[in-house]
């Protein structure tokens, strides 16, 4: 062997030894010689699941015929997530059979395989493959430390192309790459290099040590880790699968513990992080999680009530838009939705909608001990928005059982950060404006303050402009307008050096058309343009 592969394979060694002795999966061995390695083992499966679903399971993993690779992972992801729908003779009722028990990970068989030579159109051999019940459930490419984890990215997206392994990659949750000086990244199938992430998270393994690497394994391929991350923080949305950055998991996860504990607060993840996202996960998880558990999300902008409906939609999931005050009291009575989506009406000219108007066509509608169907959670969207105290009330009111949890991005102020805690709780979670740009998340902004030259192209033009524009007024009123434009000079020099206004002082010019209010803005080109004007004017 190569020096070159000799690196690679200690670094793959010590994957594998950290994946089977930290945390617990077993071996399965080298299978680069074996034949028809397949990402459904079906003798790993039968020992544990009816030959019946097993065939499901296979049928709904093929790609073809106009089938995606996008198509077969989604069915395949039902399938493990909800079970296998059988009959065992015509006539019988259906049986659900589980080939993933979500809730108790340890009565689940994780092992890993290394160096698996899958057949396709042009062989491939990816790294390591993580198997649960003997289906292939992640696949991790592994690079020595002087080769970019790119490279392990790119080898992963190469897999996936038809003229590859593409079929290997319909039961596959998890894509893995990385080396031991960059650490770990991770995807879906088919997401774009660009788009892998890094996981953060303070607590590790110890038996991780330093190495960045074996610390982000152990904290998204522990056995209770690699489920959660399949189950609860998937989505398959228009067209492309996406998994959560660790902000959003973590932010759910803190809700979750508010929820249990029945406390509202805030959830302040900047602008650009996926904030519609994590209301996703959330709410699908009180769906799930919380009897007769129902959504309400409000927003006060036609865009972002919109974009909310589009991103629940594209994740199969169906939204009520209710359009005014009586609409909203109708569908948290009826209680048919389970998610509902209301838009502070707009009046008038605003942008914004009229909190004052939407909560009095609320009470208005709202009839007498009014009481909603189920258990409501109330999302309210850009809550540190002035109005939010009073919509934060007209919720409590009709609501009274509600718990209101609110959701932004956008930088607060001192005295409206304390504003929005005082009305809906403290912070359940945040992720802040730096910590985003350091993962790459969103761009910085920066400030770059410079001196911008300015000079007159032609005086004669500027006063025959001047002369147009002022047609009908008096010589006083003339000469009180250019007045009140000197000073807007190129530099201070300019300034200093021009005459006064109609052959008198500064001081009688000034006199001349009135004493300076105390809250004059002075613009110039300069600081130094700025101090000449301003003494020019107060001499």
């Amino acid at each position: 062997m190569s020096p070159v592969g000799e690196r690679e394979s200690r670094t793959q060694r010590r994957v594998a030894d950290f994946l089977h002795g930290a945390l617990g999966h077993a071996r399965l061995g080298d299978w680069k010689s074996r034949a028809r390695n397949a990402n459904v083992e079906e003798a790993l499966l039968t020992e544990r699941i009816a030959k019946r679903a097993v065939r499901e399971l296979c049928k709904a993993a093929e790609i073809g015929g106009g089938r995606t690779l996008y198509d077969a992972n989604r069915a395949v992801y039902g399938l493990l997530r909800y079970g296998v729908k059988v009959r065992a003779a015509a006539g019988e009722r259906h049986e659900t059979i589980a080939l993933i028990d979500w809730e108790n990970p340890a009565a689940n068989d994780f092992a890993f395989a290394e160096e698996v030579t899958v057949a396709g159109e042009n062989d491939r051999r990816p790294d390591l493959v993580l198997y649960v019940n003997g289906v292939a459930f992640a696949v991790i490419e592994l690079k020595r430390s002087t080769v970019a984890v790119a490279e392990g990215i790119r080898q992963s997206l190469d897999a996936q192309r038809k003229e590859f392994i593409r079929p290997f990659y319909a039961t596959v949750q998890l894509l893995l790459a990385g080396n031991d000086t960059e650490g770990l990244r991770y995807g879906a199938v088919e997401t774009p290099e660009k788009h892998w992430l890094r996981w953060k998270e303070a607590d590790a393994r110890p038996e991780a040590g330093g190495n960045p690497l074996l610390r982000e394994l152990g904290q998204l391929c522990a056995r209770e880790r690699l489920l959660e991350l399949a189950h609860d923080f998937t989505v398959f949305d228009a067209g492309v699968r996406k998994t959560c950055r660790h902000n959003q998991y973590f932010g759910v996860r803190a809700a979750q513990a508010r929820i249990a504990q029945r406390e509202g607060g805030i959830v302040w993840h900047t602008q650009g992080s996926g904030k519609s996202l994590t209301m996703v996960w959330l709410a699908k998880w009180i769906r799930e999680r919380v009897r007769n558990g129902r959504v309400l999300i409000v927003t006060d902008r036609t865009e972002l009530d919109e974009q909310i409906e589009q991103v629940f939609q594209g994740v199969g999931e169906r939204i009520r838009r209710t359009r005014s005050g009586a609409d909203l009291v109708d569908a948290l009575g009826a209680g048919g939705d389970w998610l509902i989506g209301s838009l502070v009406q707009k009046f008038g000219a605003a942008e914004e909608g009229d909190v004052d108007a939407f909560v009095a066509d609320v009470r208005r509608h709202a009839p007498a001990r009014f009481r909603a169907a189920g258990e409501v959670f109330v999302f309210v969207d850009e809550c540190h928005r002035t109005q939010s105290g009073k919509l934060h009330a007209a919720m409590t009111e009709l609501l009274p059982g509600a718990m209101l949890i609110g959701f932004t991005g956008t930088p607060l102020l001192k005295a409206d950060r304390q504003h929005s805690i005082e009305i809906f709780g403290p912070y359940v979670h945040t992720y802040k404006y730096d910590e985003a740009v350091a993962d790459r998340v969103v761009l910085d902004l920066r400030y770059e303050a410079r001196d911008i030259d300015q000079h007159l192209m032609s005086q004669a033009r500027v006063d025959q402009w001047f002369d147009l524009k002022t047609r009908g007024l008096t010589a006083v009123a003339k000469a009180r307008l250019k007045q009140r434009r000197r000073g807007r000079g190129d530099d201070a020099a300019a300034v200093a050096a021009s005459p006064a206004p109609l052959g008198r002082t500064p001081a009688e010019a000034r006199d001349g058309i009135g004493r300076l209010p105390l809250d004059l803005l002075l613009l110039a080109a300069s600081r130094q343009a700025e101090a000449a004007l301003r003494q020019r004017l107060t001499a």
